[in-house]
This record gives C-alpha cells, sequence and structure tokens, in this order.
C-alpha cells in the first residue's frame, strides 16, 4: 500500500512540474484579473510600462468606454503591478466588477511611472513626459481597439490627481470627464481644465494636501466658468478613495458624460 501511494505522488510531481502544465499556469495567471501587462516605446525610444483591461465580451464591430487611470506615488516602479494593486486596486478595479461590466463593458488603461518620476511635475530639471506617454499609450490603444473618443475619461489620485489636471489641460476636449482625488493643479492648467466636467473629492483632515489648496482650486475652476462637483469629506486623510469609490452614483456619473472628441 505505501508503495502504491509512493507511486502516486511521483506521479503527481511529474504531471504538476511539466513543461506543459507550467506554461498553461503562467498563462492562466499573467494577467492579474484581467489587466494585461503590456509596454510602449516611444517614437524617441522613451519607454513606460502599463496594464490594460479589455472587456470580456470585447466585439470589434462596437464601440467602447475607457478610463484612463493615474495611479498614486505608491504606483510608481518598474514591475506593472503596483499601478493596479495596493492603494490603487480600487481605482482600477472599481470599473471591472461583474455589475459594472455588465453595464458599461469599459476598457481601463493604468500606466506606470518609474520610481524617480511624477505625472505632472519636472523631471530632473526637464519637462515632464510621462502624461505625453501615457496620452500616447492612449492613442496608441484607440487604433488597436474600437474605443468611442466620446466616452474617453481619465481618473487618479493623489500624485495620479494632479496628473489628472496635467492631462486635461494638455489634451483639451479629449476626456468627457475626470474624477480627481486629493491632488490639485497648478494656475496655468485652470482655463482648460475648467471646461471638462470633474469630480473632485477631498478630506478635511488630509495631511498631504490641505484641504485649503482644494478648496482655492475649486473657486478657481468655478471663477473660470466650470462647474466641478465637489465632495469634501470631514475627518477623512488623504485616502479619500476609500470614500470616493464607495459612493454608489461615482461610477454611473462619469458614464453619463459624452464629449465632442468622436471628430478627432
Amino acid at each position: 500500500m505505501r508503495l502504491v501511494v509512493r507511486l502516486i505522488v511521483v506521479i503527481l510531481l511529474i504531471v504538476f512540474s511539466s513543461p506543459i502544465f507550467s506554461a498553461s499556469a503562467q498563462e492562466t495567471e499573467s494577467p492579474v484579473d484581467g489587466f494585461v501587462a503590456r509596454s510602449y516605446r516611444s517614437a524617441g525610444g522613451e519607454t513606460m510600462a502599463y496594464r490594460l483591461f479589455v472587456p470580456a465580451d470585447y466585439d470589434a464591430v462596437k464601440e467602447y468606454p475607457l478610463v484612463l487611470w493615474l495611479h498614486g506615488a505608491a504606483g510608481r516602479g518598474s514591475d506593472n503591478l503596483s499601478q493596479i494593486s495596493g492603494g490603487n486596486a480600487l481605482g482600477t478595479h472599481v470599473w471591472t466588477t461583474t455589475e459594472n461590466q455588465a453595464k458599461y463593458h469599459a476598457f481601463v488603461l493604468a500606466p506606470q511611472v518609474s520610481e524617480t518620476k511624477a505625472w505632472a511635475r519636472p523631471h530632473a530639471n526637464a519637462p515632464a513626459i510621462s502624461i505625453r506617454l501615457a496620452l500616447e499609450i492612449l492613442d496608441a490603444v484607440e487604433k488597436e481597439f474600437q474605443i468611442d473618443a466620446s466616452r474617453v475619461y481619465v481618473a487618479g489620485q493623489s500624485m495620479g490627481g494632479e496628473g489628472v489636471w496635467a492631462a486635461v489641460a494638455a489634451a483639451p476636449g479629449r476626456f468627457a470627464a475626470a474624477i480627481a482625488l486629493c491632488g490639485y493643479g497648478f494656475d496655468d492648467m485652470i482655463a482648460p481644465d475648467a471646461k471638462t466636467p470633474v469630480w473632485i473629492f477631498q478630506g478635511d483632515a488630509d495631511p498631504a494636501v490641505a484641504v485649503e489648496i482644494a478648496r482655492r482650486w475649486v473657486a478657481a475652476l468655478r471663477a473660470a466658468g466650470g462647474n466641478p462637483k465637489y465632495t469634501e469629506v470631514p475627518g477623512w486623510g488623504h485616502n479619500v478613495w476609500e470614500k470616493a469609490f464607495a459612493d454608489p452614483e461615482v461610477v454611473p456619473w462619469i458614464f453619463s458624460n459624452h464629449g465632442e472628441a468622436a471628430s478627432q
């Protein structure tokens, strides 16, 4: 009997360690909850890693909305994973739940900035290139898949919140709507940013981005003719995204907006 058991164990070890089984397992586990790892290389040789979620029911004869996610500082790196996990999991996976996919069938694009860079701020006394690369990746995805250019959205938290304002300013009219979480922009972005529907979330106890900064930014957008939605969460700190993505109105709100970028 012991000999039979040993033989079974040996056979199982051989099967599970065989190249065929290992390759199959790796192939199955390589996407993270449907987010496929990719890499982009610009014409100038710059590179940026990114993850792309493609709806399971993708049909090339239909057009689909897309959400561009700009991660916070904790998402920086070279692993092509941190931007969709940890503190950035909510911002990427809220769009990919079974319920939301059944309603909206949205793509989610999540590029990743390297450890030493940011979305909107200069890199080592040189102009910021991260937003430009993210927009170039968006261009490439729109060429590869059937994306509805009037339903392209951008969202981001913290450092990625700054990135939201930079992306909207860099590509006026490109985004039908935006969600900015605990991040603020710079003065030269106010005029172009005011033209895009946006929902801003801010904790009034945020130690990283003072609530006064957020209030001034909202006031500046309104003075420039914008009509931003603003949700200030009493007693809440920097991780206001936890409150934002628990709000049942957030996902329907962003997809209710349609831009005029279809002719671009």
